[in-house]
């Protein structure tokens, strides 16, 4: 067997007639109990495999890492990485809840139903997200009501803090602030006018990338209760091994970005509900902050990017002193995710700090945002697939 074959723990063997690659190869599932296959029948003395079969090994093996390696950069270069991520998660809670679901009707004594139990978990993981959002909407209605008159209020604060600060600064710069309300108003207005465009394409980048994400999440949850082949030619055999390998690489990836969730938004509760108090100010919505820290800090880098708009935004509406003192702040955990991710998600996948730090710099430098993302998971898989093949 060649140097670079994946071991026998999840590879194929040569010596098995029936899993050569001119031939079908049997699937065994080890954790749904299924019996081990036969042993192969023993090669006579001084006998090899022939070199076309050598050949084709090799070409199979090939195909398969380039194959996987041209879907990852696709998701990037096709800004697809959200729909991937969801086809993860998909997969991962499908899996997960009819486990969980499997365990309970065995404590309430009832025998397992496959087929309506994998359908209750596809149907809560294809409809969960649309009742959320059904349910965040109905109660936000009064926010969109009362958009208009919330947004005069703040045009008038915003006018009356300009007003101030063109009473301290000098005339020079005086001059460059607006003089009244209206002044305000018309700059914002021209503003808009100008980035019209801007906005167009933004939010229908995010229309784009919801839509990717529900159907990621479609996607992985049917892949996950899709019932097994029983045999599986060797091209499909060995894209399911790194189709294997990837999604221990996700799961990994998971739980590291959990514990660093659970840390900013302890970091994020201590500014919120200690610090800013000893300086005698105090948030609106605080509660509700500190949870969408916690939610939206489940998606690596952007979603604290997210949360520090957020919070800003809140600190602007109390004073633009603690607005700064927030932009600050978050500005300070966001530099220390660097290397909080990397000393989690290093301990969880064994990988250096220094390795992940300069991946993660690499990839935002290449790819923007998505490639600071995705950078954790792919060097994780890559990682693997090193590891898997003994080559690190």
């Amino acid at each position: 067997m060649p140097w670079w074959w994946p071991d026998a723990a999840g590879a194929m063997d040569l010596s098995d007639p029936a899993q050569r690659p001119s031939g079908e190869m049997p699937v065994r599932d080890a954790a749904a109990g299924d019996p081990a296959p036969p042993a192969p029948a023993a090669m006579a003395p001084g006998t090899s495999l022939p070199p076309q079969t050598h050949v084709a090994a090799r070409l199979t093996v090939t195909a398969s890492y380039l194959l996987m390696a041209a879907t990852l950069l696709l998701a990037l270069f096709s800004h697809l990485l959200v729909g991937l991520l969801c086809v993860c998660v998909g997969f991962l809670a499908t899996r997960w809840l009819a486990r969980g679901l499997t365990t309970l009707s065995a404590w309430c004594g009832t025998t397992r139903l496959g087929g309506p139990i994998d359908v209750v978990a596809v149907a809560a993981i294809v409809i969960g997200p649309v009742t959320l959002v059904v349910l965040g909407l109905s109660q936000a209605r009064e926010y969109f009501v009362d958009a208009p008159q919330q947004y005069r209020e703040l045009l008038d604060y915003t006018a009356r803090t300009i007003f101030e600060f063109r009473q301290k600064l000098p005339a020079e710069l005086a001059a460059y602030l607006p003089a009244a309300t209206d002044d305000l108003q018309r700059m914002v207005a021209h503003y808009l006018r100008t980035q019209a465009g801007s906005v167009a394409l933004a939010g229908r980048a995010w229309l784009n990338a919801l839509l990717f994400a529900y159907v990621g999440l479609i996607i992985g949850g049917l892949a996950a209760v899709a019932p097994r082949p029983s045999l599986r030619l060797p091209l499909a055999a060995l894209m399911h091994r790194r189709i294997g390998l990837f999604g221990q690489a996700f799961s990994q990836i998971v739980a590291a970005q959990f514990w660093i969730a659970a840390f900013n938004t302890l970091l994020t509760a201590i500014f919120l509900l200690v610090l800013l108090p000893l300086w005698s100010q105090k948030l609106p919505y605080t509660p509700a902050l500190i949870t969408l820290t916690f939610v939206a800090g489940l998606i690596p880098i952007v979603g604290n990017l997210v949360c520090n708009a957020v919070i800003t935004l809140v600190g602007l509406s109390v004073s633009p002193l603690t607005a700064a003192a927030c932009l600050i702040f978050l500005i300070l955990i966001h530099k220390a995710e660097y290397v909080i991710n990397a000393k989690v998600v290093g301990r969880r996948t064994h990988m250096a700090v220094w390795e992940l730090l300069a991946v993660m710099f690499v990839a935002e430098a290449i790819f923007g945002p998505a490639g600071l993302v995705a950078a954790p998971l792919y060097y994780a898989y890559a990682k693997k697939e090193l590891q898997a093949a003994r080559l690190v």
